[in-house]
């Protein structure tokens, strides 16, 4: 490994930042500022000690980021001699990120969602007033920087913004768990108990402009949603003077109702208390879990039908034995957090209203599996959700839920929050293992598959947030009766994100076997509906007399479109959806992490295509569409993972499906 540093020299804020995560420097030979006649003798550590510390590298790129703004060479070269990284490798890290800058700017930035459902609400006039106003986007002005952003997850209050402030002192992130091979439990359950506890979250208060909070948040933010530029600029210009951010449960229409089953506790238990998730049955599932034993937790998963909630729709319970069926270890545990499908904004809401849920299902997950570790990977756009769980693990680990001996059982497992830093691409599960492991964002090759070989090379379980907090009604109520609700292919209630022209956007929650027509009827739809886009960017749409589709795995394939994770974006004839397939072609386009020449290509192509229809400088939509056809099917053919096999699909059934272009 050749590392050639570059000698520059980090400031000594960034300096700071980089220690508070790692320490300070045991020797020169790390970056410390000066070489000891010991460190002359011998350079301590080598390539093992290197390969351990590597996955702390993007916590030390949020560390400098969240602290300064951007990542300087000088702060870059000093986390390479921290963790010896190249630096080339480093840099191409730092830059697959696109909240990270590598080049000078405010400390304020503003991301402006342009994406489907913001598009839909005016987002496009929106960001048009901001360029007159503010300048294009990446221009400093008032001491801030705005710059379009794929979705926020904040699609029921479109078209929406957050700002993010950096600046001295980074709070303290949650106890690192160890390196692979290391053991987790430096800490006795007595200085657990020092670090949080039951009530709430300490430091935890609102001002008047969003949050900004004393502890426990990556950086001082705000949301401003539904925005409107005046509201942007003086955000810009004055942080504290952003709207109050609502409670989750505004996100909630049926906030309240004793149907629920996932949504149950929104809007109706404090979510910063573990005394009030545990009043409303919280850890009863737990309990179960450790009564029943790893393989029958796995049974009663499987006797339920449970399947993957992200879309995919793998039976979760074999994906669970498959993983403790392993010999090799140690096992992982990996939530899949980073909710970034256009649209959809369901995990948001169940972090930030329900953390411990997530929490307890999490728990129970690895039990099942055998791990000890588990790592939350959650999107950098969510800064409510990171106090939220933060604040949840720590009282977790007070109460003895989390830690070396969870409820006196002998079973040892804790939860290590990393931050995504704005990459569609790591929702797919094995880019996830690449981001933690201080590696670019892209997929890997399958087989082998997580199960055999994940995180860190050892037998892993990834699953999304509604299937984690599935678990728990399972084990609470028994498979029986969760299999009761649906349909027999499938089984229990889903969230289902509504968006766009509807009177009440958010999130619903219905059994399997719905239909469309009646979660519109809910919502509240357009009289002049044009039609709704299920599944998100990478889904399909569906015109307005076939609202009577069955929202199942199998309804949705059968009429020949897919269920996904859930968007249901509403489009009336208000909306160009010309201007909206182009939308999703520059998603793709933008997204695609360039590893396969399938997407690499392809993605830019089909936007290619659609400009010179939409702009009318080519010969012709038919010779475009065909052309489209071709490379969309080597997409879907050829590409590793499933963001270029499916980055023609929504624009595919809006040709076949919407006569659009013709």
């Amino acid at each position: 490994m050749d590392l050639r540093f570059t000698g520059a020299a980090p400031s000594d804020s960034e300096r700071a930042a980089v220690d508070a995560l790692l320490g300070p420097p045991p020797s020169g030979w790390e970056g410390a500022t000066e070489r000891t006649d010991e460190d002359l003798r011998w350079a301590k550590g080598g390539a093992s000690a290197a390969k351990d510390r590597r996955d702390q590298l993007l916590p030390a790129l949020h560390a400098v980021n969240d602290r300064v703004g951007w990542i300087s060479e000088g702060a870059l070269d000093y986390i390479c001699r921290r963790l010896t990284v190249a630096p080339a490798e480093a840099y191409g890290v730092a830059t697959f990120y696109s909240m990270f800058s590598v080049k000078p700017r405010p400390a304020k930035v503003l991301h402006v969602c342009a994406d489907l459902a913001c598009a839909a609400r005016g987002s496009g006039a929106l960001c048009a007033t901001l360029r007159e106003q503010l300048g294009e986007p990446g221009t400093p002005a008032e001491g801030a920087v705005w710059q379009e952003s794929p979705c926020l997850g904040l699609c029921e209050r479109a078209p929406a913004a957050l700002l993010l402030q950096a600046g001295d002192p980074a709070p303290e992130p949650p106890a690192r768990l160890p390196a692979p091979g290391g053991s987790p439990w430096t800490q006795p359950l007595g200085e657990f108990e020092e670090r949080g506890s039951g009530g709430g979250a300490p430091g935890y208060g609102k001002g008047r402009g969003g949050e900004w909070p004393a502890a426990g948040a990556p950086h001082r933010h705000a949301v401003i949603a539904p925005a409107t530029a005046p509201t942007l600029a003086a955000a810009t210009r004055s942080p504290e003077s952003a709207p109050t951010e609502p409670p989750a449960e505004s996100a909630v229409p049926q906030a309240g109702s004793p149907n629920l089953v996932l949504l149950k506790r929104i809007g109706t238990v404090d979510p910063t208390s573990l005394d009030d998730y545990r009043s409303t049955g919280g850890y009863t599932a737990l309990r179960r879990a450790f009564a029943l034993g790893p393989t029958g937790v796995i049974r009663e998963v499987l006797d339920a039908g449970l399947v993957g909630r992200g879309g995919a729709a793998f039976p979760t319970g074999r994906k669970w034995q498959a993983t403790a069926q392993q010999a090799d270890g140690p096992h992982y545990l990996v939530c899949n957090a980073d909710e970034s499908e256009p649209g959809t904004f369901k995990d948001r809401v169940l972090m930030e209203g329900d953390p411990f849920a997530l929490i307890e299902a999490m728990t129970v997950a690895g039990y099942a599996v055998g791990a000890e570790h588990g790592y939350l990977y959650l999107r950098g756009e969510y800064p409510r959700a990171y106090e939220r769980l933060s604040n949840a693990i720590s009282a977790a680990r007070a109460r003895g839920l989390l830690g070396p001996d969870v409820l006196g059982q002998g079973y040892a497992f804790d939860i290590e929050i990393r931050r995504g830093a704005g990459a569609y691409i790591c929702g797919e599960e094995t880019a996830i293992f690449n981001s933690i492991e201080g590696q670019r964002g892209e997929p890997r090759s399958k087989p082998p598959f997580p199960v055999e070989k994940g995180l860190f090379g050892k037998p892993t379980a990834v699953n999304n947030v509604e299937t984690l907090v599935n678990v728990l009604p399972i084990l609470e109520h028994g498979a029986a009766a969760y299999a009761a609700t649906g349909t027999g292919a499938s089984t229990g209630t889903k969230l289902f994100c509504v968006s766009g022209q509807v009177a009440r956007p958010g999130i619903y929650e219905l059994p399997f076997g719905a239909n469309l027509r009646e979660l519109l009827d809910l919502a509240g739809p357009s009289q002049n509906l044009r039609a709704v886009l299920l599944g998100g960017a990478a889904g399909g749409f569906v015109r307005p007399d076939e609202l009577d589709i069955s929202l199942t795995f199998e309804g949705t394939r059968a009429a020949g479109t897919t269920l996904g994770s859930g968007v249901v974006l509403v489009l009336d004839d208000s909306v160009e959806l010309p201007r909206i397939l182009l939308r999703i072609a520059e998603f793709f386009r933008d997204e695609s992490c360039g590893q396969c020449v399938p997407c690499r290509v392809g993605t830019v192509r089909q936007e290619e295509a659609l400009h010179r229809i939409v702009d009318r400088t080519g010969t012709g939509a038919a010779e475009d569409i065909a052309l489209m056809r071709e490379v969309g099917q080597a997409m879907r053919d050829a590409s590793i993972c499933g963001l270029g096999q499916t980055a023609w699909n929504a624009v595919e059934s809006a040709i076949d499906r919407l006569g659009v272009y013709k």
